[in-house]
């Protein structure tokens, strides 16, 4: 990601391209690896649901859904966005830092998820509009903790 970034800045001016900082290219590539990688939780998080929601209904079927989706993006996190950073000691102590620096977003996310598909017959019926909504709303908390606290 690095260099794209770095291939695009070289079609920008001198001018411009001499005020980037390298701090600032691996921030935006971490952003943009960051956001990939929601985007693979936001997968991960529909399918889940969509499996477990006939069974177990659409309040614990979010929860749970959110559960494997956290553990995903913590996973792909750890091997790509924020390769080599945060990884000493035993990674399930990794995990549980994300999965608490994630609260934040959790309750960002999963209190729009539950006040969509509760207030929402649109929601409540297609139920990975209140998902999107959701991760929409927790991302930039999580990611700053992320950064901050798990993967520094």
């Amino acid at each position: 990601m690095v260099a794209i970034i770095d291939w695009l800045l070289g079609a920008l001016p001198w001018s411009v391209r001499r005020r980037v900082a390298v701090g600032h290219v691996r921030l935006l590539a971490q952003v943009l690896q960051f956001g990939m990688v929601g985007v693979a939780g936001f997968l991960v998080n529909t399918a889940a649901l969509y499996t477990v929601r006939a069974a177990v209904g659409l309040y614990a079927g979010g929860a749970i859904a959110y559960l494997i989706a956290v553990t995903t993006t913590w996973w792909l996190n750890r091997v790509w966005t924020f390769r080599g950073l945060g990884t000493a000691g035993r990674m399930h102590h990794q995990w549980v830092r994300f999965v608490v620096a994630n609260l934040p977003g959790l309750v960002l996310n999963l209190g729009t998820y539950f006040t969509l598909i509760t207030v929402s017959p649109l929601c409540a019926a297609i139920p990975v509009i209140a998902v999107a909504a959701g991760a929409i709303a927790g991302m930039s908390a999580n990611f700053l903790l992320a950064r901050a606290v798990v993967f520094r």
